[in-house]
């Protein structure tokens, strides 16, 4: 084997990529390491061009089982299936970073491949980005990279920066800000961030020191090219005749501006190039279509900056901060669903509703990276309806996946703790009409949601996605509030805001230029809190606060926590005494590792559940008063039953014995005419003995109890004989 590494210390640790021959079929190929995680990454690009009107760039992360050392999968498929959203979310943030750094005009098909061979304590998606730029870069792929990716948070109450924190880390503290952040030359091309309510002044120091770290990465990817880097192919880019272009500007051009700034939603664009399309079929068919298409949308595109750069004119009309309008109801669609919401902006409307379960009810995640149960699930719908197309009904892709794990990520924050609300929690969002944001859309409308259930979220999130234009000068440019299809479309930024009125819950970020200067990233944070702030106004008038009571149509949930030792008792051989609890009540129970036992069902079966558990497990104490139940009478005394009767087969209920000494304070010869059983008696625990048996007393409890009865004691005289006006045990 061949080899060759480079190192570099960052955030405390080694990194260091190896080239070498394994993967010597690919046009470039890197192993890079951080600590105990490793992956290869693998660049290949087509030998044929293709006559498409797009780019075709094609991102894979694959995760490999044994990468954590253990036997994976289901019992049926121990081998690798279809992608984890962890993977597919993985796969985006490298399609995100990379794409805007190829020449859109190629037809060459380009795919990069991630595997990850080790799994240790650090994210390989940070590791996922830098290899894939080294191994473009190094390659003969024409790709105008480097770029490079960090990852860093800021602890609740502490200025300092972490760089890479690893699994561990964050899962032991509580971040105010994580952010994944790529970028080159001071500038940012993609964003991930996860936070807690944070500042935007936090969040753009954290770009800061994001951009700093990148830049030491940048340069050593730049060393490494220069010394192995292969000289990048000469592809003639394809170009339309200058006839076409004639013939565009003859037909097209005088109708382009109409188009585009007629109003909101992309009809207009659509129609016009099924126009120009149709020109193209009579007047030029030599000419190939799908240029000639991409020709009209590149006069879209200028349009688009020339129309806000120099006019302020955008394409529905607005100004460059307004928001379109915002409609929001709670409650009222769909009465079976334990709560929903409806909210609209503009073009794009959103249906969320709302699923509360119990416990067991949670997804159990079992990848490479994550092995834990999701309590909260949020997940997005986009059918073709939604934008007057046709096409297939059902399933999800990349898009749909990405869109509902930021949905997901911008409500998690103001989510109650597992502790305060056992319930499992799942959204779906379904986008019933779309003109731009619907992600941030299902973000106000699974708030609404949230609160029409009754969970008590910390309050309430909303968001927008800002927008970009920018001119040839570096303060040349236009920030987009709120922006829509043909913005979203045409733009160079698409930067989606959520959170709350105190701060920021999510960020995600992708552009079509090289990267956007932090300033303007500021400024885009401070002009999207005004919108957030606009939008949650609009919001709370149709509900201010989560309703006082959960939703009638939602399980009820109660919970207890036993000892670690009395699980299996619970439980019972084969599970059962648990499944006799579940026959008899209904109600379904989920018992943790920790003891924790929930119970989910109606009102009376859970609250039933419940006390027959809580009998089960009860550790009895000295002292302790009760109104027992008498199940046996004896001549030395009688048993009674502490609590209630436990209606399972093979347990019996909890009984204690009171001494016939322990019954009155006088001496009681016939226990029977003082005690009958189904009697209820109060009685005290005295002791429990060596032998876990528990002795009870009425009298200390109830000295008159036996007198109320008529019982007295013996009455002597001086003649020895008895008080015959006097019942008497003698």
């Amino acid at each position: 084997m061949h080899k060759k590494e480079y190192s570099l210390e960052i955030g405390g640790k080694t990194l260091t990529a190896e080239f070498n021959d394994l993967a010597n079929q690919a046009n470039g190929s890197v192993m890079l390491r951080l600590g105990d995680t490793t992956v290869l990454a693998t660049a290949v690009m087509s030998q044929h061009e293709q006559d498409i009107p797009y780019f075709p760039l094609s991102v894979e992360f694959e995760e490999k089982f044994y990468a954590a050392g253990r036997i994976l999968g289901s019992r049926f498929q121990r081998r690798e299936g279809r992608p984890t959203e962890e993977a597919i979310l993985t796969g985006r943030i490298v399609d995100r970073t990379i794409r805007p750094l190829f020449n859109h005009q190629m037809r060459y098909s380009v795919q990069v491949v991630i595997s990850v061979l080790s799994i240790g304590e650090d994210d390989p998606d940070v590791l996922a980005v830098n290899a894939a730029s080294l191994a473009l870069a190094t390659s003969n792929i024409p790709w105008n990279g480097p770029v490079s990716a960090i990852r860093v948070g800021q602890k609740k109450d502490e200025k300092v920066w972490d760089i890479n924190p690893t699994y561990e880390f964050r899962n032991a503290h509580e971040f105010e800000s994580d952010i994944l952040a790529c970028g080159r030359n001071s500038n940012i091309n993609m964003i991930e961030v996860g936070a807690s309510e944070a500042t935007e002044q936090t969040i753009a120091e954290g770009f800061t020191e994001a951009s700093a770290h990148i830049e030491k990465l940048q340069a050593f990817q730049e060393k490494i090219i220069a010394e192995i880097g292969k000289e990048k192919l000469e592809i003639t880019l394809p170009t339309i005749e200058d006839a076409t272009k004639r013939l565009f500007e003859e037909t097209i051009t005088p109708q382009l501006s109409d188009a585009l700034f007629s109003g909101p939603g992309k009809k207009g664009i659509e129609a016009l190039k099924e126009e120009w399309g149709s020109v193209l079929d009579e007047k030029a068919p030599e000419e190939k279509k799908a240029l000639a298409l991409e020709y009209y949308e590149e006069k879209i595109d200028k349009l688009l900056h020339v129309g806000a750069l120099r006019d302020n004119k955008r394409a529905d009309g607005r100004d460059m901060d307004t928001v379109r309008n915002i409609y929001a109801e709670a409650g009222n669609v769909a009465p079976m669903v334990h709560g929903s919401g409806v909210f609209y902006r503009g073009g794009t409307h959103i249906f969320s509703a709302l699923t509360l379960g119990g416990p067991d009810d949670s997804q159990i995640l079992e990848g490479m990276e994550i092995q834990e149960k999701k309590r909260y699930m949020h997940h997005y719908n986009f059918p073709p309806f939604s934008v007057g197309e046709t096409g297939r009904v059902g399933g999800f892709n990349r898009r749909a996946i990405g869109h509902g794990a930021l949905a997901e990520k911008a409500l998690l924050p103001v989510l109650p703790s597992q502790e305060e609300f056992p319930y499992t929690i799942r959204i779906v969002s379904e986008v019933l009409a779309s003109n731009g944001s619907s992600s941030m859309g299902s973000a106000c409308g699974s708030t609404l949601a949230l609160m029409d259930a009754g969970v008590p979220i910390k309050a309430p999130v909303a968001g927008i996605a800002m927008g970009l234009v920018l001119g040839d000068t570096p303060d040349e440019y236009k920030i987009l509030t709120d922006i829509q299809g043909p913005e979203d479309h045409h733009g160079d930024m698409d930067f989606k805001v959520a959170g709350t009125r105190e701060g920021i819950t999510a960020i995600q970020m992708d552009v079509k230029v090289d990267g956007v200067p932090i300033a303007i990233l500021a400024e885009a944070l401070e002009k999207a809190k005004a919108a957030r702030v606009h939008i949650l106004d609009v919001m709370e008038q149709a509900i201010s606060a989560p309703r006082a009571e959960l939703s009638p149509r939602a399980p009820r949930i109660l919970m207890t926590t036993i000892k670690e030792e009395q699980i299996g008792m619970v439980i019972g051989s084969g599970g059962k005494t648990v499944n006799q609890i579940k026959e008899l009540t209904g109600a379904e129970i989920s018992i943790e590792d920790d003891g924790t036992v929930y119970f989910t069902g109606d009102s009376d079966g859970t609250a039933k559940a419940k006390v027959i558990v809580d009998q089960i497990t009860r550790e009895y104490k000295a002292g302790e008063k009760f109104e027992g139940v008498v199940t046996r009478v004896a001549d030395f005394g009688a048993f009674v039953r502490l609590g209630e009767e436990l209606p399972i087969s093979g347990m019996k209920s909890t009984e204690g014995l009171v001494h016939v000494s322990k019954i009155a304070p006088f001496r009681i010869n016939d226990v029977s005419k003082v005690l009958s059983v189904g009697e209820k008696v109060p009685v005290i625990i005295q002791e429990i003995d060596e032998q876990d048996r528990i002795n009870l007393s009425i009298k200390d409890v109830d000295p008159e109890f036996a007198t109320r009865k008529g019982i007295v004691p013996l009455q002597n005289t001086s003649h020895g004989g008895g008080n015959k006006n006097h019942k008497s045990e003698s």
